[in-house]
């Protein structure tokens, strides 16, 4: 893998084996797959947007595997991998996964090269694939979940074969601000994630290899009548996993001063808004520059013939 030449960076003090934990439950996760599925569907519009013809995709932090049937609908010549760190997301995922239809079936047998759609248990910052092994790397809300999102940049780019795509969705610094705001009227425990700004992936992205990425954001906000309904959802979305987390139940006037600054948070219409700051990036494995002896590498096109 293509480290970094600065140490990593630690956007956050994320205990990833809490986070498996988190996700270990498909319906504890299930009530905000509305959210996951929006983001994934403006990504699929962003994708349409790219001329590629990829024959191997890994879905990196795949879930319960709702991405992997669209894939394959887009790329159905194309053998489609869903990566999970949690057994029981792909068990879940299984579903999706057999229902292969007929055409990609039938293409499975024809083609020489594998079509139809695989599942695979392990973690999207040591994947377990070799360099230069796929055509397209597709990330759906996973990347916050990771302390050092510029070792993932690094290991997705090992496995890309050269001119092929990264595409991937997560979370801004401006999410979540309305439950921040009330936390900390509460204690002063962390309570959210402190998301990573667009600029600094774009950073990151340069510095591990991948050319000209391109970054946008755009906010989504979320409305609830309650703040029992608006929690309920932030718990479904994963929760908080930072080693920071207190062990000790919140006091009764501490959740008390928390609710009440929700509320004074209401609308005009009423309702409570949760804001989601959601940054799409995309950005391609360019030919290398040097060998691996550091040798530059010079390429030139041969002049064409007069017509």
């Amino acid at each position: 893998m293509q480290v970094p030449a600065n140490p990593p960076k630690l956007s956050a003090p994320i205990d990833l084996e809490r986070v498996r934990r988190l996700f270990s439950r498909p319906e504890r996760i299930a009530p905000a797959d509305f959210l996951r599925r929006e983001v994934s569907s403006r990504m699929f519009d962003r994708l349409e947007l790219i001329k590629i013809a990829p024959s191997r995709v890994l879905d990196a932090g795949s879930g319960t595997g709702a991405d992997l049937p669209l894939l394959q609908k887009s790329y159905p010549a194309a053998q489609i991998l869903g990566l999970d760190a949690s057994e029981a997301m792909l068990r879940a995922a299984q579903g999706p996964a057999a229902r292969q239809s007929s055409l990609n079936q039938l293409l499975s047998k024809l083609l020489p090269s594998k079509s139809g759609l695989d599942l695979v248990c392990g973690d999207f910052s040591e994947l377990p694939l070799g360099p230069n092994s796929l055509d397209l790397v597709w990330s759906n809300l996973a990347l916050h979940w990771h302390p050092q999102p510029d070792r993932v940049f690094a290991e997705w780019r090992r496995v890309l074969r050269v001119n092929s795509l990264l595409m991937f969705s997560c979370f801004g610094p401006d999410s979540l601000r309305e439950l921040r705001t009330a936390f900390a009227e509460a204690d002063l425990a962390p309570h959210v994630l402190p998301f990573v700004d667009m600029h600094d992936f774009g950073d990151q992205l340069v510095e591990v290899g991948f050319s000209t990425p391109v970054l946008d954001m755009e906010t989504i906000t979320v409305t609830y009548d309650t703040p029992q309904a608006l929690l309920a959802d932030v718990r479904a979305l994963g929760g908080n996993p930072l080693t920071t987390l207190r062990r000790s139940m919140m006091g009764k006037q501490a959740w008390q001063r928390m609710l009440g600054t929700l509320e004074r948070g209401r609308r005009a219409d009423g309702k409570l808004g949760l804001t989601f700051e959601v940054i799409y990036g995309h950005a391609f494995r360019p030919a290398p520059k040097v060998t691996s002896k550091g040798e530059a590498i010079i390429r030139f096109d041969p002049p064409r013939k007069p017509g």
